[in-house]
Formats: structure tokens, C-alpha cells, sequence
């Protein structure tokens, strides 16, 4: 009696078992077609942004997809990673459904907010926060963002300038914590060496890059050579290449966005660097286009210029004082077109830009930052007044010396007869020094304004200026 009972307390067990582990309800789809990147699922709705799982019919093979639409019963899945394998009538999940791949029931979950936190630093990782730099796992030790949309009232206004060891940019276009940059400029002009310039020389507590369809071989080139051991501590490197899904690409811009406000959030000093907000933009491009939207200027779709705002207007300054996020982002000019439809977007939402020139850059000129077509709107409130009145003489003088360098080159100017070029042309090896810089270089930004100084005296008694800046001040005693 006694083993009856035993023996019937092992199979209730066992169906109690197989009943915990075998799922009481199982909704499923199937896959009907495959247009370019996009995949029609039948029978299985879901939300905007959710994520399913994509079967083999054998079983032996799953794909992580996401929602990026639906028609009636159709729902528009689109892959995060490359799909091959996949035949007509493949299963589709919900990516939390537990689903019997073989060795019994086991659930995929890829609808959780991706891993944010302290552990990410000198971390490579990719668009969908997955670690590529084979230093294991460390999403345990990590949390999951929450992202919410910040009161315009609540931001801390910028009120103090960014170090960025670049001489042409502390002095001339004088960046603000909390700004946001675009770097403008065409292929082969040296937008790489000025990222690699800022990304070791800014002061700031974390550095946050989003290499966004880039080229896959600048990765590491980034990491080890451009950034170096030293930055690449407080670094965290988020890789998207060109190579991977659009869905990839523009999510690895969207979450290297929100680990730079995370950090924020947590009062540090952020430089946030995204290379490149012009690929960022074909990604959407690609899923608009596959989705069926028209397209309203040179094949992009309305949805990319509504996108590209709420992108950058995540980061800047947040509620916490302490914490700020001062962002560049480079934006791609085909064929040195500056109507460019991204282009022409981002300079409307950005709060300066740098021209890059590819005269300057084929001279031999670096960094090759186009004085004249580059501006920084918040300049004006957080610089002094005298370092003012100094930029904006070196502009005067730059530019009369592009305007009459033709005349001076081909003889035909008499010295005397204008006298703002001839105090252009005294001062032009000066300013040429000025604004070129070895990309292993750091200058200080004190340096810089004692420098600039030298060339164009502001003329105004620092005594007498109750705004000017004491460090302005030690330096005009020296």
C-alpha cells in the first residue's frame, strides 16, 4: 500500500510538473510575405514597438523582430538582426510567450527596457545594448531605463562653457554644457579627427558614443586608437554599423541617447557623440519607405523629420543642476550639398554647427572648422564680454583676409589703401596658428583665451567689468 501510494505521489508530481511548464494558452501568427525588410505576420496582433519571436518551422532556428505597424489583420514585423533560414509559414510569437524549440518550454524575453547603468563604462556595445567586446554580461549589475518626457520648465538653463581643448572652438565658437552641436560636412573632410579631438580632450565625467551606420572597421579603430585607454575608462561605445538592420541602426541612436541621460540624470558632466545623425535619419528612412509612406524630399518620408526632434530633444540640460548632457552630432553633407534635407532639419533643431571645409581640409588645414559658416548660438551667454569683443574682432579679421586674398595673391593690391586688410594680412600668421591644431594636442581653455587675446586685444579693463570671469582676469595680469 505504502509503495501504491508512493508511486502515485511521483506521477502526480510529474503531471504537475508538465502542467507548470506547458503553457495554458499560446497565441501564434504566421508568417505570409516578406517585402524587402518588413514581414507580414496573419493572426497575431500587436502594439507599436513590441517584440516577437520568429520560428523555423523545424524549430531550429529563432529571429527577435519588432512592430513597426499593421493593416487590418496584418501586422508589419521588422527583423533586429539579419533573417535567413525563414521559409512561408513560419510561427510568430509574442517574444514572452514560452515556446517549445525542442528541449521543452523556454521563454524569450525582448521586450525589457535595455540595461543602463555604472557598468557600461569603457563597455562596447551594440545598438540593442548586447555586449560586443567579449567582456561577458554585466546587464545584472545594471538597471532598466525609463524614459519620460522632461518639462521644457524644468531644464537648467546653460550657464557655464565646455572645455574642449580645441583652440578654434574655445575661442571662436565657444560651446555651453548642455548644448547641442551639429558637425556638418562631406566625406574625407576630417570629421573623424575632430570627433576623436573632442572625445579625448572635452572635460566631462562620461563620454557616451553612438557610432550609428558607420563604416564596421572604424569601431575598433575608435576604441583603441582615437579614444585610447585613458578615455575609453570613462567611455561607453555604442555600435550600430552599417551592416546591421535599419531597426538596429536607429535604435543604437535612440538608447545611446538614453544612456547619456541616465548619466545625466545621476549628476554627471556628458559629451554625447553621435556619428551620425545623417545615417540615424536613413535608417528611419528605410523603415518608412518599407512600410509605404511617401516620400516628400529626396525619398525621405515625413516620419524621419518628425523623429529626429524627439531624438535631440532627450538630451541637453535636465532638472538635476549638477548633471548635463552636451551633444555633437554629425551630420553627412552629400556631396557638400548644405540644402540637404537633414541638413537644413538639424540646423533648425540644434543649437549651433560647425561647417567643416574640404578647401580648408585639402590645404592641409585642421581641424578644418569653416570660421565663417559656423556659429554657436550660446556663445553669447557664457563667455565675457571682453573674450566676446576679442572672437568677434578675429572673425572681422579672418574674414576681410578671405575676401581680399585673391587681390594680394595676384598683386594687384596696393598696401595702404585698405586699412582693415592690412591689419588682416599682419595678423594672418597668427590667426592661421591659431586655428590649427595637432589632433594629439589640448589646449586649455584659459590658454586659448590668452592666446586669442594676443591677437585681438578686447580693449576693455577687466576691473571695470563686473561679468568678466576672474580666470580672464589672472590671465590679463600675467
Amino acid at each position: 500500500m505504502t509503495n501504491q501510494l508512493l508511486e502515485f505521489a511521483e506521477q502526480l508530481s510529474d503531471v504537475r510538473e508538465h502542467l507548470t511548464a506547458t503553457p495554458r494558452s499560446i497565441r501564434e501568427g504566421k508568417l505570409k510575405r516578406v517585402s524587402g525588410i518588413v514581414l507580414e505576420v496573419e493572426g497575431l496582433p500587436l502594439s507599436i514597438g513590441s517584440s516577437a519571436t520568429i520560428v523555423s518551422q523545424a524549430g531550429d532556428l529563432s529571429f527577435d523582430a519588432e512592430c513597426i505597424g499593421f493593416n487590418g489583420g496584418i501586422t508589419y514585423l521588422m527583423p533586429l538582426d539579419q533573417v535567413e533560414g525563414i521559409a512561408p509559414g513560419a510561427l510568430v510569437y509574442p517574444a514572452s510567450t514560452p515556446v517549445d524549440y525542442g528541449g521543452g518550454y523556454t521563454t524569450k524575453v525582448a521586450t525589457k527596457p535595455l540595461p543602463i547603468g555604472d557598468a557600461l563604462l569603457g563597455r562596447v556595445v551594440d545598438g540593442l545594448g548586447r555586449p560586443i567586446d567579449g567582456k561577458g554580461d554585466a546587464s545584472q549589475k545594471m538597471t532598466r531605463q525609463s524614459r519620460t518626457i522632461l518639462n521644457p520648465l524644468d531644464r537648467t538653463p546653460i550657464h557655464e562653457p565646455l572645455d574642449t581643448g580645441i583652440r578654434a572652438v574655445n575661442g571662436l565658437l565657444t560651446v555651453g554644457r548642455g548644448q547641442r552641436v551639429g558637425i556638418f560636412a562631406g566625406s574625407g573632410v576630417g570629421k573623424s579627427v575632430l570627433l576623436g579631438m573632442l572625445a579625448r580632450n572635452c572635460v566631462a565625467d562620461v563620454i557616451v558614443i553612438g557610432l550609428v551606420g558607420e563604416r564596421g572597421r572604424e569601431v575598433r579603430e575608435f576604441c583603441e586608437e582615437t579614444l585610447g585607454p585613458e578615455s575609453f575608462s570613462r567611455a561607453v561605445v555604442v555600435a550600430a554599423p552599417a551592416d546591421a538592420s535599419p531597426l538596429a541602426r536607429s535604435k543604437g541612436g535612440s538608447y545611446a541617447t538614453d544612456v547619456a541621460t541616465w548619466f545625466r540624470d545621476q549628476g554627471k558632466h556628458v559629451v554625447l557623440i553621435v556619428d551620425s545623425l545623417t545615417r540615424y535619419a536613413m535608417a528611419l528612412r528605410e523603415i518608412g519607405l518599407s512600410l509605404g509612406e511617401a516620400p516628400v524630399a529626396r525619398g525621405y518620408p515625413p516620419s524621419v523629420f518628425a523623429r529626429m526632434p524627439e531624438l535631440v530633444e532627450r538630451v541637453g540640460n535636465g532638472a538635476n543642476p549638477d548633471g548635463s548632457i552636451t551633444a555633437f552630432y554629425t551630420v553627412l553633407l552629400e556631396g557638400d550639398d548644405t540644402n540637404d534635407p537633414v541638413a537644413d532639419t538639424a540646423r533648425g533643431i540644434l543649437d549651433g554647427h560647425f561647417f567643416l571645409s574640404r578647401e580648408l581640409a585639402d590645404s592641409g588645414h585642421y581641424p578644418a572648422i569653416d570660421i565663417e559658416k559656423s556659429i554657436s548660438r550660446v556663445m553669447p551667454k557664457v563667455s565675457t564680454r571682453e573674450h566676446l569683443m576679442s572672437a568677434r574682432r578675429v572673425k572681422q579679421l579672418y574674414s576681410r583676409y578671405m575676401r581680399g586674398r585673391d587681390l594680394v595673391s595676384m598683386g594687384a593690391y596696393v598696401a595702404g589703401s585698405d586699412p582693415e586688410l592690412d591689419a588682416a594680412l599682419q595678423m594672418w600668421p597668427k590667426i592661421k596658428q591659431f586655428l590649427q591644431q595637432d589632433m594629439d594636442d589640448r589646449v586649455p581653455m584659459p590658454e586659448t583665451l590668452l592666446e586669442l587675446d594676443a591677437i585681438a586685444p578686447s580693449q576693455v579693463d577687466p576691473a571695470a567689468n563686473p561679468n568678466s570671469s576672474p580666470a580672464l582676469q589672472n590671465i590679463r595680469r600675467v
